[in-house]
């Protein structure tokens, strides 16, 4: 098939830090590829580059004539006050009722194409957003993070969608088993380059971990032999009977060759500041109402949660997940009866775009600072907010980065240290894997298992 994007020798920085470094790849529109790497490796910035919205330092990104690109947003690209359907046809200047038959895919009918966008979740605003996209008829796509805020139901959607789709596309996602059910084909970003496997990200990563594994042996048998050799040279060297021999085996010596075996690339480690072990109840709600001065969400909620309790809230999209959270956070009035927190319970939240609104001109070591001052009576300490920011990878210079400059994924590897320095007694997150790569994800559920406090997810 013809190449419909040719990405040659991208090199792109900040400052000293470079994101791509002489990366190359062809795509067709029968590549389906996965876009895999850690935060902050480049991927985002190699989709900005290609859709030009972010210019590369030096390289080029040639587009074939045939090409018809489409992309999921990742700003808000609705208007005030505009409704699903008028928002779908001013994005794709297409009918009312081309509009409206594909947004019924995506279950949004009826009702829903006459609400205001601003007014629906954030998963359905992400429907919005794919059935936009899609009504440019592209035949290929790029979608940073699409599974961010979606439930079961619309993720299942999307899937199917994508695996009937006739035309390529890349896939920016930490959601690895979504990638394994979409994709192809995975193009991992690492170190500053690109490189595209013809298969799922599974079996590319067992091949990456099969050719270090090869290597590493191969290493150890050229070790030994290098080892018999060096042995045999200087034993030898001074001998007129053997000196022909040590010449020869000098020259084998120098010959020898050590395959390149990459280092690990360091891990995030969470470590979860301790927080007073206090029995009793942590939160009552009697009769409470959510909801907004409009709308009514839910009504006659009646709970109590002991402290130290983990309690995950389900629901679909729309139903009022994030507006419960909102409430008991104290960031939503109640819309009815009362809500009580334990004595001495101060509440920690991570809200859904919470990421977005870290103010940019701090640094990431005096964001840090001024969550541990708010989370403490006494003197902040240097060393705790290094170790914390260091345990999210914020080693060294890193500290010193502005806010302003920080990937999606770092920013919500900061909003969680600055968090977890409030030594919060109750945590309420809200999607807090959203953006976060596999590695990050594994290690903040290991470290919420070792949290006394009581937990909202």
């Amino acid at each position: 098939m013809p190449a419909l994007l040719t990405i040659t020798d991208l090199h792109k920085a900040y400052g000293a830090h470079a994101v791509l470094d002489g990366a190359s790849v062809t795509l067709g529109d029968e590549h389906k590829v996965g876009v895999i790497g850690r935060n902050g490796a480049g991927k985002s910035t190699l989709c900005r580059i290609i859709l030009g919205e972010e210019t590369a330092d030096s390289g080029s990104v040639s587009m074939s004539p045939h090409l018809r690109l489409s992309y999921l947003e990742q700003h808000d690209p609705f208007h005030p006050g505009e409704s699903v359907l008028t928002f779908l046809m001013r994005y794709s200047e297409k009918e009312d009722w081309q509009c409206g038959q594909l947004a019924g895919r995506f279950l949004l009918k009826n009702d829903l194409l006459a609400k205001e966008v601003h007014a629906l979740s954030g998963g359905f605003q992400t429907r919005v957003k794919l059935c936009a996209m899609l009504l440019k008829e592209p035949n290929f796509l790029i979608l940073d993070e699409p599974t961010n805020y979606l439930d079961l139901k619309t993720l299942l959607l999307l899937e199917r969608f994508l695996i009937n789709f006739r035309g390529g596309y890349l896939i920016v996602s930490h959601d690895r088993a979504f990638l394994n059910r979409t994709c192809t084909h995975t193009l991992e970003v690492e170190r500053g380059q690109i490189a595209l496997y013809p298969g799922d990200v599974d079996s590319y990563l067992a091949y990456k971990q099969l050719q270090r594994d090869q290597a590493a042996a191969a290493n150890a048998n050229a070790e030994i032999r290098r080892k018999q050799l060096q042995t045999f040279v200087d034993k030898n060297k001074a001998k007129a009977s053997k000196a022909t021999q040590a010449a020869s085996k000098l020259k084998m010596l120098e010959r020898l060759e050590f395959a390149e075996v990459e280092t690990d690339l360091p891990v995030v480690t969470i470590r979860v500041p301790s927080v007073e072990a206090r029995k009793g109840t942590a939160l009552r709600l009697d009769g409470v109402s959510i909801g907004y001065a409009d709308k009514m969400i839910a009504s006659g909620i009646d709970l109590e949660i002991e402290r130290g309790r983990r309690v995950a809230v389900l629901g679909e999209n729309g139903q009022g997940k994030s507006t419960f959270i909102k409430t008991i956070a104290g960031a939503l009035a109640l819309q009815g009866g009362a809500m009580t927190w334990g004595y001495g319970v101060r509440v920690g939240a991570y809200a859904q775009h919470v990421y977005g609104t870290l103010p940019d001109n701090l640094t990431v070591f005096d964001y840090l600072e001024r969550c541990a001052a708010a989370g403490s009576s006494g003197t902040v300490l240097k060393q705790p907010l290094l170790d914390m920011a260091g345990s999210f990878l914020f080693r060294g210079e890193a500290v010193q980065k502005r806010i302003g400059v920080l990937s999606g994924g770092e920013r919500s590897r900061l909003t969680l240290a600055g968090l977890l320095l409030g030594r919060f007694p109750a945590l309420l997150l809200d999607e807090p894997t959203n953006h976060l790569d596999f590695e990050t994800v594994e290690a903040l559920a290991y470290a919420l298992k070792t949290y006394d406090g009581t937990l909202f997810i």
